[in-house]
């Protein structure tokens, strides 16, 4: 069975990247799962408070599930043609202690994808995540990308994925990654 984490980079509980990784957790082919994660409860990240008092429980919780699994798919929203700061500061906390890198990041199978209501989708977040990615370790796949651009047509009201090209694309793109954690 390969475990697979999926990361919401989006706080907002109407997010069009919420809405994308729970439509990706329907098309995982059999003996794949797909975990979802969110970033409540980490609070910004401070040197001061993490050496008083170490990792909020919601760092502790994430990273451990990092740990636990097989794959790792970030699912980023664009804020500003860039990363999301909400998102970026929860990597810099689950970085912590930089000791724990190789443990939490290290060699670890990464995809990104991201739903974004402009004609873009989130290609320059994408593409702001690299040079982290690389940072920290990871094992960045790069046999497909998925950017659902005027992601306001593509989800209903309830968030629900309404574009049969982009879930054909959503489920074409997960079998590739979990094909890659698989090598």
């Amino acid at each position: 069975m390969t475990r697979i984490l999926g990361i919401s980079g989006s706080l907002r509980a109407g997010s069009y990247n919420t809405a994308l990784l729970h439509a990706a957790t329907t098309l995982v082919d059999s003996g794949v799962t797909l975990d979802v994660a969110t970033l409540h409860g980490i609070p910004l990240y401070d040197g001061d408070l993490e050496q008083r008092e170490g990792l909020p429980a919601a760092v502790t919780t994430l990273k451990e599930r990092i740990a636990g699994s097989d794959g790792l798919l970030l699912v980023t929203p664009e804020y500003n043609n860039g990363v999301p700061g909400v998102f970026k500061n929860a990597i810099d906390w689950l970085s912590r202690p930089a000791s724990d890198i190789p443990r939490i990041f290290g060699n670890r199978p990464v995809a990104l994808i991201g739903a974004s209501p402009g004609g873009f989708g989130t290609i320059l977040a994408q593409n702001g995540w690299l040079p982290i990615l690389k940072t920290l370790g990871t094992r960045h796949w790069s046999g497909g990308r998925l950017l659902v651009s005027r992601a306001s047509k593509v989800f209903d009201e309830h968030g629900e994925l309404q574009d049969e090209a982009i879930r054909q694309q959503l489920g074409n793109f997960l079998h590739g990654f979990a094909a890659y954690i698989a090598s």
